[in-house]
C-alpha cells in the first residue's frame, strides 16, 4: 500500500501514546506520517488494556480498547492495534479460552474487538502488532502485583496471533522480529532505557517497521 495521504489509525497504550520519547513529535506515529506523508491519528492511551478490568481502579486506564471502537475516526484507510503489553503488566482479566466472545477475557476481548473493528471499519486493512519484550515478561504475574500466575508475556503474544489468524488479520510480529530485547545490555541503553517503553531512538525502528509492513499489504 502507497503511504503517501493514507489515513492511518493507531489504537494503543504508552508505547503509541509516546511514553519514552523525548517530545510527542518523536513517537512512531509522528514519524510515520513526517516521514512518509501519512495522515496518522494516534489514540494511544497510556496504561490501558485490550481486556476489561474486572475490578476498575483508575478511570483512564480502565477505558479498554472495545470502548474505545466507538470513539474512533471512520473515515480511517487502515486500522492499527498495538496493545497486550498491560494486560500481561496488570490487568486483572483471565485469559479464557477461544470460545469467549465477551470482553471479560482476554480471548473474548480481541473477539469483541477485532469483530468491532471489522464492523466499523469493513473496507480498511486492520493491523495488529505483537507487544515488545519487557524485562518481566517471564513473570506469570506480570509487574507482581496479581494475586496469582496467569500467564508470561510470550502467552498472551501467543494469544493475540491466535485470534488474529483466525479472522485472518495481518500481524506483524514485534516480539518476534523488531530487534528490541532490553534483557540485552546494550539494547536496553541504547533502545528501551527503562525496560519497556522505547525511547526515540526505540520508536524510529519501530516507524520503519510498521511502515514498511503496511506497504507490503495489497490495497
Amino acid at each position: 500500500m502507497e503511504l503517501k495521504g493514507t489515513k492511518i489509525n493507531f489504537l494503543g497504550d504508552s508505547i503509541t501514546e509516546g511514553a519514552g520519547t523525548s517530545a510527542p513529535e518523536n513517537n512512531f506515529c509522528m514519524l510515520i506520517e513526517r516521514e512518509y506523508e501519512a495522515i496518522c491519528q494516534n489514540y494511544g492511551i497510556g496504561g490501558t488494556r485490550i481486556a476489561r478490568q474486572q475490578n476498575p481502579t483508575n478511570e483512564v486506564w480502565d477505558r479498554d480498547f472495545c470502548m474505545r471502537v466507538a470513539d474512533m475516526d471512520p473515515d480511517a484507510d487502515i486500522v492499527v492495534v498495538f496493545g497486550g503489553t498491560n494486560d500481561f503488566g496488570h490487568g486483572d482479566a483471565r485469559l479464557g479460552c477461544m470460545s469467549d466472545r465477551t470482553p471479560d477475557t482476554f480471548y473474548g476481548a480481541l473477539h469483541t474487538l477485532y469483530t468491532s473493528l471489522i464492523e466499523k471499519f469493513p473496507e480498511s486493512p486492520i493491523i495488529v502488532l505483537t507487544p515488545l519484550h519487557r524485562l518481566n515478561e517471564d513473570n506469570p504475574r506480570g509487574d507482581g502485583n496479581k494475586p496469582q500466575d496467569v500467564g508470561v508475556l510470550k502467552t498472551y503474544v501467543e494469544i493475540i496471533r491466535e485470534v488474529a489468524e483466525y479472522y485472518s488479520l495481518p500481524v506483524l510480529d514485534l516480539y518476534k522480529d523488531s530487534g528490541l530485547q532490553p534483557k540485552v545490555p546494550v539494547i536496553q541503553q541504547k533502545y528501551v532505557p527503562d525496560g519497556l517503553h522505547p525511547n526515540d531512538a526505540g520508536h524510529k525502528i519501530l516507524a520503519g517497521k510498521i511502515a514498511k509492513f503496511i506497504e507490503t499489504l495489497q490495497p
